[in-house]
Formats: C-alpha cells, structure tokens, sequence
C-alpha cells in the first residue's frame, strides 16, 4: 500500500513550501528517514526525509514548484515495488500522512511495540529525536547519559538535546538495555531521527553505526572525527548540498567545490560549512601554469598572515541561536532606551522584616524579584501598547500579560515566561519565577514553558551593574533590565520645601523599547506608573 508524502509544515505561520531538488528519482528505493526531496520555506531550507522504508512511487510535484503544506508530493510504496508513476493510486484524504501523524506514530510504536531494526542488530525499540515545539525541525544531541550496555528504565533520561526552544533531557521510552548509540554527541538531525536502540539481540560492540572496515594503515584513532569526503564528488557529478548550505555559502561567497564533505556520498553538510567558515583547514592550492621559458620570474607571493594564538571553540547549538537572535532584534525593532531611578527603600525594608517568616509561611524565598514583576505586570495593564506586538503594519494588542524571566545558565541564556501574570497574586508570581528558574537549570522546561511570552524581565544588576540596555525579545515591544541595587546619598524635599541629605536603597531600571509602535511619551508613562508603584507599594505579599 502506497504512503503519500506531503509537504510539511514548517513552522506556524508558514502556510505553502517550495520543492527546490528531488534527491531520489521514481523506483529508487528509499529507507525510513533517508532524505527524498529538499524545500525552501521563508523560515527555512530543509531536508525532507521518507515517513518509511520502500520504494519511489509517483512524484506528484516537480523541482521549483510552491505548493500549500500538506499538499501531496509523491507516494512511497512501503516495503515492495512501486506501481508505474502513471499507475499510481489516488490517495484517500484520510490515507494522507502529516508530519505530526508520523510523528505521533514513531512514538506511540516506540513506547508499546519492538521496531524491526537491521538484520544485524535484531528487533529493538528505536528512540527518536522527538519534536519540542511546532516550529522544530531539528535538534542537537548535547551530552548522552548512557552508554552502550548500561540498563536504563522506562522514563530514566538517556540523552541530552538543545534546540533552538529548549535544553532538555529526553527519557527512555521502555526500560531495557542500550544496544546502540547511532548519532553521536555535537551531531544535529531531523525530528523522528532514530538516535539509539534499547534492546534487542545484538552485543553492544555490534550495535554501533556499521563502517566500512578500514586498511591497517588508515585505521583512526577512537576519537578520530569521521574522514572528509571530496566536495566534488565523482566526475561528472554535481556538488551535493542542501539549500540552506548552498545559502549560507552564496552569502558568505564561498565556493562549495573547496569546502570537505563529511556527509553521506559526499553531501556537503551545514556542519561542513559553518566549520569551514570558522576557520577549518584552507583547501589545497591549485597547481601554478607552468611559466613560459621567457617570461621573467614573478616576484614571491606576500606569506599568508599567521592564524591568531588561542583556542578556536565552536558555538554551542544555544549560543549560535542567541547571537541569531540578538542581531535578527537589532535590525527589526528601532531600539530606543530609558533608564529612571527608583527608590527601593520602602521594598529593602519591608524585605528585611518579613523575608524569615515568608519563607516559613510558603515555602519560597523572598527576593525582590515578585516586587519588581507585580509592578511591571500593574504598570502594563495601564499602558497595553508596551505589551503589544508588532504585525507588518499593525498592532497586537495581546489579551494576557505573559513575564518572560531571563534566566542565566553556565551554558547559555534561556528565558521561560510566566503565563496570565495578571491574574496571580504577589504569591502565584513568587512561586512561579523559583518553579521557572529551577526547571531552567536543571534542564526540565517544556516547549511552552519558553514560548509566547509578551514582555520580558532581565535582572543583570545581580552582577553589579549599575544598568544595561538590554536587546528586545522578539516578537515583542519593549524589556525591562533590571540594574543594580545600592545604598546612595540622596536629596528629599519635605512637603515645606525643605531639602535633606538621606542615605536611601537606590536601584536604576532600563526600558528598551521598539520605537515603531511606542513613542517616547508611551515608556515615560510606563516607567512613571512603574516607579510610582514600587515607591509607594502597599500590595499584600501574602
């Protein structure tokens, strides 16, 4: 029985997808999650691998065409040979495959059945790179917890991965053995990728990705990375790349035919690229024409300039989307900032006598951070336009007021937000920035925990800042830094007029804001009603 294919949908507000190249032809014979075709999305290029093992049938699409997600491109016939493309059935509406449909498959089958693994390795429970969000397509294993041989229990976290959402350890799907280990530490791939097995009749040792045995003299050493193969393939053959790698070389004017090729026959990967941009090794120079016998000798060409002494690192799969991010904010909102000083003397005091007894009370510590979200969330419900977002040419005014928190972690910057703010207490708030930050380092946030904040907290003064203008998050409007809190000789004017020098708790706050949507009267007020409320605070803090 035939399997359509159809054209994903690659993040939520994208809605049709263009087949840029057909990497199999009909008849070839194609395994599950082995690349079929490549599309180019406005978010996206990306690989588009086959929901199962068979053969090509029909391809119902050609090369260069844009179609709308979940149109039907080609049909896979599982397991046997494919009707002639002119021959093949029409597909019934519900015999359609989505990407979420086989998705949901793989891991329902994964939790309650044995999958058929190669001959060699015998049945066992394939465990999949899962998708963490609508909008993922791939992920990076970060750090495995197990090793081949180790027992491991249905749930027990075997693997880390980051995507650009979330850090987060995925759990075992059944407990068991781990008999193989097929994508290796630092490696990125597709969602539904079969990352390791768990069980199964094959020894540890034979369980590991099958290679080619090598001669005596080429053999590698156990950490030897795989050998580059030759960009340019065989003779005749075209370079093999992915649009997204054929992009990032046309921006970065880098020609393809000098850059190695780790990738399966000889395909250039987006790791063999940005590797090569950040400094691999120079490809070889071409061979010098051979002088003519009277031609003067030319004079020795300039040496090339020595590399700079140090440590080259590669970015970490979070770093590399953060500094994506940052400069993607930068050159879409027209970032304004101000900063306003606000007295926390009342807050200090108040912290200072109820902080022992409010933790025996609920449980939580209480730091100033519910202080300072509880007026930024009072301070919004007044001014809506600096918790709005910018759509082309209009204005959300979003509903809810959703705090993202920043969080620092040693491996990164993650921000998980606090849903509805608005309708906590001083308590609910408090209570959710210790779960946030918890779940944050120890690796245990879900996709929507970091997803559909409207404005965000970022409290750099802990590091002794004065201030900071912090970048925005898109797609939100404005961030709020938070700077540090200090002891500062201050001028009072009493109710006669009279001035007065007084020690007082000063701490200095930053709005960043995006000048598109918000004027300069629009943060003042915001600021004023922000400042007004943490000077004068009289909220129960339960």
């Amino acid at each position: 029985m035939p399997t359509d294919v159809v054209m994903p949908q690659m993040g939520e507000s994208i809605t049709e997808g263009t087949l840029t190249k057909w990497l199999k032809k009909p008849g070839d014979t194609v395994a599950r999650d082995e690349p079929l075709f490549e599309i180019s999305t406005d978010k996206v290029d990306a690989e588009i691998p086959s929901p199962v093992a068979g053969t090509l049938g029909e391809i119902k699409v050609q090369e260069g065409a844009t179609v709308s997600i979940n149109t039907v491109v080609c049909s896979v016939e599982e397991g046997g040979t494919a009707a002639a493309p002119s021959a093949a059935p029409a597909a019934k509406k519900e015999d359609t495959v989505t990407p979420a449909a086989v998705a949901t498959a793989a891991k329902d089958a994964a939790a309650t059945t044995a999958a058929t693994a190669p001959a060699a390795a015998g049945p066992g429970t394939e465990v999949l790179m899962p998708q963490m969000g609508e909008s993922i397509t791939e992920g990076t294993i970060t750090k495995w917890l197990k090793k081949i041989g180790d027992t491991v229990q249905r749930d027990e976290p075997i693997f880390e991965i980051s995507t650009d959402k979330v850090d987060a350890e995925i759990p075992s799907p059944v407990a068991g053995t781990l008999t193989a280990i097929k994508v290796q530490e630092g490696a990125t791939v597709t969602i539904n990728t079969v990352v390791a097995v768990i069980g199964g009749g094959a020894a540890p040792a034979a369980a590991a990705p099958a290679a080619a045995a090598p001669t005596p003299a080429a053999t590698p050493t156990p950490a030897a990375a795989p050998a580059p193969v030759a960009a340019s393939a065989s003779a005749g053959e075209g370079l093999r790349s992915s649009p997204l790698v054929r992009k990032i070389a046309s921006e970065n004017n880098v020609d393809l035919s000098q850059v190695p090729a780790t990738g399966a026959s000889g395909r250039i990967t987006k790791q063999d690229i940005l590797g090569h941009l950040e400094g691999g090794a120079p490809a070889a120079a071409k061979p010098a024409a051979p002088a003519a016998a009277a031609a003067p000798a030319k004079p020795a060409a300039p040496a090339a300039p020595q590399p700079q002494p140090g440590e080259l690192v590669p970015m970490t799969k979070m770093r590399s989307i953060i500094a994506k991010r940052m400069v993607e904010s930068k050159a879409t909102s027209a970032h304004v900032h101000t900063v306003f000083k606000v007295d926390m003397t009342r807050i200090v005091k108040l912290r200072e006598k109820e902080k022992n007894k409010y933790e025996q009370r609920n449980g939580v510590k209480l730091t100033y951070m519910p202080f300072i979200t509880r007026a930024a969330v009072q301070a919004l419900r007044k001014h809506p336009i600096v918790n709005s977002t910018t759509q082309g040419d209009a204005i959300l005014y979003n509903k809810n007021i959703n705090i993202g928190i920043a969080v620092a972690l040693e491996w990164g910057l993650i921000v998980p937000v606090i849903k509805q703010a608005e309708e906590k207490s001083f308590l609910g708030v408090a209570r959710s920035i210790v779960d946030l930050a918890d779940r944050a380092r120890s690796k245990k946030l879900a996709p929507d925990d970091v997803a559909g904040g409207t404005f965000t907290l970022t409290n750099s003064g802990i590091f002794g800042e004065q201030f900071g203008t912090p970048i925005i998050a898109q797609p939100q409007s404005a961030i709020l830094g938070i700077g540090g809190l200090n002891k500062e000789a201050v001028v009072l004017t009493d109710k006669d007029g009279q001035d007065t020098i007084a020690i007082r708790s000063i701490q200095r706050f930053t709005l960043g804001f995006d000048h598109r949507t918000i004027d300069g009267s629009d943060a003042g007020k915001f600021m004023s009603d922000f400042k007004a409320y943490l000077e004068n605070w009289n909220e129960d803090i339960g």
